[in-house]
């Protein structure tokens, strides 16, 4: 079976009936009408980007949770010549 991309309470395509199957999911549509129309083409490029903004985002918190970078900054921020631990490259003395 078919299944029309719903937007805006009609079908992209244009088809009209009250036994068509339709969907606002982009992904479960199956119409090549439908999937042709200006409409469709925009919430597809509508939805990557969202998801590569949700993925840049997800990427600078993962980074702000980095253990690392939070230990260089606590050791910093000792008083005194404290000593990185190994690994710590670039930074013998803070």
């Amino acid at each position: 079976m078919v299944t029309h991309f719903k937007v805006g309470g009609h079908l992209a395509c244009g088809h009209k009936g009250s036994n068509l199957t339709s969907s606002s999911i982009l992904n479960r549509v199956k119409c090549r009408s439908c999937r042709n129309t200006d409409a469709y083409k925009e919430a597809r490029k509508a939805e990557r980007n969202a998801a590569r903004r949700a993925a840049r985002k997800a990427k600078a918190t993962h980074a702000a949770n980095d253990w690392r970078a939070s230990w260089v900054q606590r050791l910093i921020e000792m008083p005194g010549l404290q000593r990185l631990p190994r690994g710590f490259t670039g930074q013998p003395f803070v």
